[in-house]
């Protein structure tokens, strides 16, 4: 299992136990086991959904853990298959498959993973216009999707409070709305005190989801 995603989703599934109020060692566990295991990568799947089934209270982090998993498989175990395996058939037949799965977290992540090879220190800008290439006219989904963020760039110079204000008001059936908070959140500050963190979730409207997620991108980037 690869050591930044371990981190992650340690701090994920531990940040929304604290703020919840809910055991997650169990699940940790078993998710743990998973990723890091020697399953078909469809298996993985199978079985992590299987934890989800089975720990309910857990739910709005199931798509969260498809996007470590997925970032997991690149990581680490595309390494034991063939060199070209993400151009055979088999691959594009399990993109099919999952296509409607994860989130736009995923990107984030393999935004950082590159800003970590590369040495660079991560900011909104590059990742919506250097990653993302939202300004190109091949990428308008990429700039449809990011619009939200696009639009209120300057919120990473403001506070907690003016990023929530903001994503209060994003219509739910945006793509972003249950992202906006903790990507903003991250580009706003990437090493949060234990004061900010509160302060942080002090302006959440769904402290477990979003802390979370905040955490989750703070540990995978250090």
């Amino acid at each position: 299992m690869d050591i930044y995603i371990a981190r992650a989703l340690e701090a994920c599934i531990q940040s929304y136990s604290s703020i919840e109020q809910i055991d997650g060692n169990g699940l940790l566990r078993q998710l743990a086991e998973i990723f890091a295991g020697d399953a078909a990568y469809l298996d993985k799947v199978s079985l992590m959904d299987q934890a989800f089934d089975d720990q309910p209270r857990f739910e709005e982090l199931r798509e969260i853990a498809f996007d470590l998993l997925l970032l997991n498989f690149f990581a680490a175990d595309v390494e034991k298959l063939e060199g070209d395996y993400l151009e055979s058939e088999e691959w594009e037949s399990i993109e099919n498959q999952t296509i409607d799965r994860g989130t736009e977290l995923l990107n984030v992540l393999l935004y950082l993973r590159e800003c970590a090879d590369e040495q660079l220190e991560p900011q909104l800008d590059d990742y919506l216009k250097e990653f993302l290439l939202v300004d190109e006219d091949e990428f308008q989904d990429e700039h449809r999707i990011y619009e939200p963020v696009i639009a209120h760039q300057i919120l990473t110079d403001s506070s907690y409070g003016e990023i929530a204000k903001i994503a209060q008001k994003i219509s739910a059936d945006q793509e972003l709305a249950e992202l906006f908070y903790p990507i903003m959140g991250f580009f706003y500050e990437q090493r949060p005190t234990a004061e900010e963190l509160k302060t942080y979730l002090r302006h959440s409207a769904n402290p477990g989801f979003e802390g979370a997620v905040y955490q989750l991108l703070v540990a995978y980037n250090h």
